[in-house]
């Protein structure tokens, strides 16, 4: 039936008008943005048989893929267990299932020798995620949170990937379901203290976050009580259990901004205490520390810094540590006896241990970085709930290192290695990783994360991959990715261009990447490609990039900027009509996002300077990469009508040969942000789209 298909779904072009500041744009393909119109649906069924018929050739292929991803995945294992109070919480997978199993056991005294596919004895099941998904296309699990005493278990459910959630609260002796009367809420649960109450979050018709409510269990929600409600449109607010259970650290926060309060958990019908305060462009974030409150922020260095508070007194700051040259601090977490300080050193993500003394203080003179060595090395912190815990764990890799659990003594600096996740095939001998920096157009050095196989020659002529990202501080540091190991095998240099607008250098690099500066993220991207080539690392005719949500606006930006660099394209959940949605405050997340990207709504050189890059506006009568782009229906956070009009518009444009290099286009019906749920769909995915990549660069075979 497939192979049937020869010609591209061609929407019908419907011109609607968008004027702003005087200027008026014509888009032919707006009118596909209502996810239930049955025309609409019809559309991306085509797309997607248009897809499969594009790809048929390529179904060995995605099987091998697939086989290889489960061929280097234990696929019965378990975490290592985590010490809650008197329990050993585990998370176990089973060879087979889609989803994991949750599971405890009392604690006897020390951690538990525990083996995959076989429980301890006593061990008890509190939520097979498995059996809960039966029947459901799509499943996730927003959150997990036992009671204070344990004898109940909180959690949150998506069946439809648009991240709104129904809470289940699970009676843990009799298995039975108390309460599931909250439904379409947001991120985050907690108990309080005599467990009578849930916190939760619920989110606006924009999907913003914007209220916490408590829920009394066992009563109807229409007694449901609003906490707190957040009515700036510019932020969000959440929360989260300070780790000796006392408190609610409630915090709201735009890009650039944020306010905390407190609410003790004791007495869980109190109003929030107002702690540190909003003020514009100070950003930080609150730990409750049990004596005192520790903040990290930005008032007194661009860099961050630690400081502390008192309960009494929680807007006056002492800072304890500034950030130094080249350094970003992330996040505090407080015990008894020490902190953990997360920050960004040099470009890589580190923890440094500072100990406190009786009194509480911190004795940042005796502060002891978790580090390991390696070159390209990510450390960061893994659970550790016990706040009277004298051991930290966290969590190291790199792009050959697989994800390894630690834990460090505080007080004798020893470290344990707990666990190194098993990896059946892979030889890290094989392969070599290493720091390199491209030079972008203003001069700036742009740091890349780069791993091969060891007998791949910088001679020119290997197919390579570039990830991007770039956008809300966040990093894409170095990690260890399984699914990697099918392109190194079949010798594909990979790379990730750590560009600004990211993390990765610090607060300034996230700056100069951002508002009037974006246009930086996108050649620093061109730069990075060009450097690949220059060095000889990779075949300029055999280079693909991919970047995912606002990844893929990257994307759709370098597509016009330098489609000559890149052969093939991967835009997964794209954001390329970026300037239609920042222009509608009614859309999910708009105005929060002014921040990030400027308000064009009202300030004109904003708006000139976004239609300058916008994918969707953008796109030339000019040869193009290959292009697959992917997105998913019920997507919340880019609309799946964003990459539907940019393929429309793409195929009516490029000049490029299209049997060569095709522009296809696939919309998961049942799924969200992330794609199918549960982890064999992922990777069935994820060969689909790897299969099309690597045909088109010419790394079909391994090396």
């Amino acid at each position: 039936m497939t192979e049937q298909i020869t010609a591209a779904p061609a929407p019908p072009r419907r011109p609607r008008e968008r004027t702003f500041h005087g200027d008026t744009v014509v888009d032919p393909y707006e009118w596909m943005r209502d996810g239930t119109d049955p025309e609409v649906i019809a559309h991306l069924e085509a797309e997607n048989a248009y897809a499969d018929a594009r790809t048929a050739h390529l179904a060995d292929l995605r099987a091998r893929l697939v086989a290889e991803f489960i061929g280097h995945t234990q696929e019965t294992d378990l975490s290592v267990p985590v010490r809650r109070d008197d329990w050993w919480y585990i998370t176990r997978t089973t060879a087979g299932n889609d989803y994991p199993a949750f599971t405890r056991v009392r604690d006897g005294g020390a951690l538990p020798e525990v083996v995959p596919g076989e429980l301890l004895e006593g061990e008890q099941v509190l939520l097979d995620a498995q059996a809960e998904a039966a029947g459901s296309e799509f499943y996730s699990l927003g959150a997990l949170a036992p009671s204070p005493d344990h004898d109940l278990l909180a959690f949150a459910v998506d069946t439809t990937g648009d991240e709104r959630f129904r809470i289940q609260i699970k009676d843990l002796a009799s298995g039975q379901i108390l309460d599931e009367s909250v439904t379409g809420a947001g991120y985050g649960l907690a108990f309080s203290t005599d467990q009578q109450w849930l916190f939760y979050a619920r989110v606006d018709d924009a999907w913003r976050q914007h209220q916490i409510w408590r829920h009394r269990l066992g009563t109807p929600t229409e007694r449901d009580e609003l906490v707190l409600e957040e009515p700036d449109e510019r932020f969000m607010i959440g929360f989260d259990r300070s780790r000796d259970g006392s408190t609610l650290v409630i915090q709201a926060g735009s890009t650039s901004t944020t306010e905390a309060w407190m609410l003790d958990l004791a007495e869980p019908t109190s109003a929030p205490v107002p702690a540190g305060g909003r003020r514009d462009g100070v950003d930080y974030t609150l730990e409750h520390a049990g004596d005192r409150l520790l903040i990290v922020h930005n008032e007194s260095a661009q860099g961050f810094a630690l400081a502390q508070a008192s309960i009494e007194d929680p807007s006056a700051w002492t800072d304890l540590v500034v950030a130094g040259e080249g350094e970003r601090l992330l996040a505090v977490e407080a015990f008894a006896s020490f902190v953990a300080l997360e920050l960004r050193s040099a470009g890589l993500a580190s923890v440094r241990i500072i100990p406190r003394a009786a009194d509480g203080s911190l004795l940042v003179e005796r502060a002891a970085d978790l580090d390991h060595g390696g070159e390209l090395d990510t450390v960061e912190l893994d659970a550790n709930p016990g706040w009277d815990r004298t051991t930290v764990r966290y969590q190291l890799t790199s792009l050959l290192t697989p994800p390894t659990i630690a834990e460090r003594d505080v007080e004798s600096g020893g470290t344990a290695i707990l666990r190194v996740t098993p990896v059946p095939g892979y030889d890290p001998e094989l392969y070599v990783e290493r720091r390199d920096w491209a030079t972008a157009e203003d001069g700036t050095a742009i740091p890349l994360s780069v791993v091969a196989r060891r007998e791949v020659a910088a001679d020119g002529t290997a197919p390579g991959y570039l990830y991007g990202y770039g956008s809300y501080e966040m990093s894409i540091d170095p990690a260890f990715g399984p699914t990697r190991l099918s392109l190194l095998d079949r010798g594909v240099v990979i790379a990730i261009a750590h560009v600004r607008g990211g993390g990765e250098m610090g607060r300034g690099w996230y700056e100069h990447g951002k508002l009037l500066e974006k246009k930086n993220s996108f050649t620093d991207f061109v730069a990075a490609a060009k450097h690949l080539t220059d060095s000889h690392l990779v075949d300029p005719d055999r280079l693909a990039a991919e970047g995912r949500s606002a990844g893929g606006l990257l994307m759709g930006a370098v597509a016009n900027l330098a489609p000559e660099r890149f052969r093939a394209i991967i835009a997964g959940v794209p954001f390329v009509d970026t300037l239609t949605t920042i222009l509608n405050p009614s859309l999910p997340l708009t105005v929060g996002e002014w921040e990030e990207w400027g308000d064009p709504l009202h300030d004109p050189e904003v708006y000139e300077y976004m239609k300058e890059y916008t994918p969707y506006e953008n796109v030339r009568a000019a040869d193009y990469p290959a292009i697959f782009a992917a997105t998913s229906l019920n997507d919340t956070r880019v609309f799946f009508v964003e990459p539907t009009k940019w393929i429309a518009r793409l195929r009516g444009t490029v000049t490029s040969d299209q049997e060569q290099r095709p522009i296809l286009f696939r919309c998961e019906m049942v799924a969200g942000h992330g794609g199918r749920s549960g982890r064999y769909h992922a990777w069935e995915q994820r060969a689909d789209e790897l299969a099309w990549l690597l045909d088109q660069i010419g790394a079909r075979e391994l090396v």
